[in-house]
């Protein structure tokens, strides 16, 4: 059996590291925008007052978009997982699968969690 840890696996810092990356760049992005939103709301009223269109103005334009902000950050998260994440994940798990020999004294496990019926991580 191999004893070698996970953590030990080159790749396993790989996929470590892109989702930090990825992690630190969206928080950054998505408290940055809406930090800038609550400053120029508490410092600039007279910017955020300006008319766009009608009775929308800059400030309400503003907070609107951070819905976009957040929907495209989640959006881009799913993308990044699913094309970067996801497949280190499977490529260091089929490894570790292939690596490792079931011990006969062990029954196999169901992917479910007998207490509540949901897949486990």
């Amino acid at each position: 059996m191999n004893s070698r840890r996970i953590s030990d696996d080159p790749e396993f810092h790989s996929l470590r590291r892109a989702q930090r990356r990825f992690g630190t760049r969206a928080t950054v992005l998505s408290v940055g925008v809406f930090l800038l939103y609550v400053l120029l709301s508490s410092f600039a009223p007279g910017v955020m007052n300006q008319p766009l269109l009608g009775r929308l103005t800059l400030g309400l334009a503003l907070g609107l978009g951070q819905f976009a902000v957040m929907g495209v950050t989640a959006w881009y998260y799913v993308r990044h997982m699913r094309t970067k994440v996801d497949p280190l994940a499977h490529r260091l798990r089929a490894q570790r699968q292939r690596n490792e020999t079931p011990r006969p004294d062990t029954v196999p496990q169901s992917p479910y969690n007998s207490a509540r019926g949901f897949r486990t991580w």
